[in-house]
């Protein structure tokens, strides 16, 4: 993409309702446009990110089974008046009626409305397990929404849900999720701690929250050293699959919130306990029959009698993810994007546009990049290179590609690695090659 031709508002100044990195940098890179309170436009540049995100969560909830439907943001209030939790949910409900006076909602989750889809639809315990998951746009009504994306009013959200006959089975599936999560985000960049928490308003006896550490986290956690030492990429994941041993690993070691500490539990942890920030990315659930028994979501079990099924939940803020991995991933210049999600993977810059050859010459370099299949941000705009250093660095591409009349004249792009600052030259002719495979 040529950014003479692209959609890239930056801002130089930062914005004063911004308090957070995440949010000041999602404004200055021209990210996201605020429509109203805790309500957010995508703009190109956000877009290409979250959309990297997701694609990566639908991979591993692929990988682990589930099965992807799509469901509307708008939901009939009878399913949660049945459920019993229309009126205890709260105010960050937003209730509406339509033009025939029926109560409706606009969904913050999905329990209800995809355990009447399962109950319609599948009979017998012979179509056991289920895991059924969208990505959809939620609302809830904060009454302080802040921080950008963080704590916003509107979301992006992954929810999945299992369904199995018995409990035994059930925490299976709470398995192969909490394992497809601790892949999620490895593959994102980001190491995630998991930590048992509580279940809140969607119920249930097990739980635990996946915590990103980041300095300018919300909340103060406690975890094991030990955490650094796991590869979750080196555990696949499967509806079925006796994954208790790896859960056990990793759920053997000390991690809490500040609310939830003990000062007692470094002996137990059995190793040095490390104190910081932390952002809540994910959180999954397996609450039984909370859902079914009232909303009678039955099989016929084996001896012919119905059973209602055992359900859990799971959720990853798709769109906190993008606030999240800001703040555990930038420095004072701007973010500092992982290649995995990164909106182009190469910044290209011709800092002499006036200059035909060198002109020639970037897009050359522009054209090859493009026909290997990278993703390239190409700065051709007639600006200073002061300017256009400054917009790479704040809009995080891991590779900067510089030219200038004295590379050109040498023979030589520098080459810059956002994440370390490392520079480098190399010949013109072999930095298209430098990004093949």
């Amino acid at each position: 993409m040529r950014l003479s031709r692209y959609f890239l508002p930056t801002l130089k100044e930062t914005p004063s309702e911004a308090q957070i990195a995440s949010h000041r940098l999602m404004l200055r890179a021209g990210m996201v446009r605020q429509g109203a309170a805790g309500i957010y436009s995508w703009l190109p540049l956000g877009l290409k990110v979250l959309k990297n995100i997701e694609s990566i969560v639908r991979e591993e909830q692929d990988r682990a089974g589930a099965i992807e439907l799509l469901m509307p943001t708008i939901q009939s209030a009878d399913l949660w008046i049945e459920s019993g939790r229309y009126d205890d949910y709260g105010k960050e409900m937003l209730r509406i009626e339509d033009r025939h006076d029926r109560k409706m909602l606009f969904g913050p989750t999905n329990e209800e409305l995809v355990t009447d889809i399962f109950r319609r639809e599948i009979k017998s315990y012979k179509d056991l397990p289920k895991n059924l998951y969208h990505i959809q746009w939620k609302f809830r009504d904060e009454i302080r929404p802040r921080f950008g994306v963080m704590r916003g009013r509107e979301f992006l959200m992954k929810d999945a849900y299992s369904f199995d006959l018995d409990a035994e089975n059930a925490v299976k599936s709470y398995n192969a999720m909490f394992v497809a999560y601790l892949r999620t985000f490895a593959r994102l960049g980001v190491k995630a701690i998991p930590m048992r928490a509580d279940t809140g308003p969607i119920g249930g006896d097990l739980s635990h929250e996946f915590i990103v550490v980041a300095d300018t986290g919300e909340s103060e956690v406690f975890f094991d050293k030990g955490f650094e030492d796991f590869d979750p990429l080196s555990v696949d994941s499967g509806l079925g699959d006796d994954l208790q041993p790896v859960v056990d690993q990793w759920t053997s070691l000390y991690a809490a919130t500040e609310e939830m500490h003990d000062p007692d539990a470094p002996e137990a942890g059995g190793a040095d306990i490390v104190k910081g920030r932390g952002i809540e990315v994910g959180h999954i659930f397996f609450f039984g029959e909370k859902y079914s028994k009232p909303m009678k979501a039955e099989v016929q079990g084996p001896d012919g009698k119905p059973v209602p099924v055992q359900m859990g939940s799971y959720g990853i803020g798709v769109s906190r993810l993008v606030g999240a991995i800001i703040e555990a991933s930038h420095d004072e210049h701007g973010i500092i994007w992982p290649e995995a999600i990164a909106p182009y993977k190469v910044g290209l810059m011709n800092l002499a546009t006036k200059d035909a050859d060198c002109t020639a010459a970037c897009d050359k370099i522009y054209a090859d990049l493009r026909s290997q299949g990278v993703e390239v941000l190409y700065d051709d705009r007639n600006t200073g290179a002061g300017a256009k250093f400054s917009d790479m660095d704040l809009i995080g591409l891991p590779w900067q590609v510089a030219l200038g009349n004295r590379g050109f004249k040498n023979g030589v792009v520098e080459l810059k690695n956002r994440a370390t600052g490392d520079r480098e030259e190399v010949a013109i002719a072999d930095i298209a090659a430098r990004f093949a495979g």
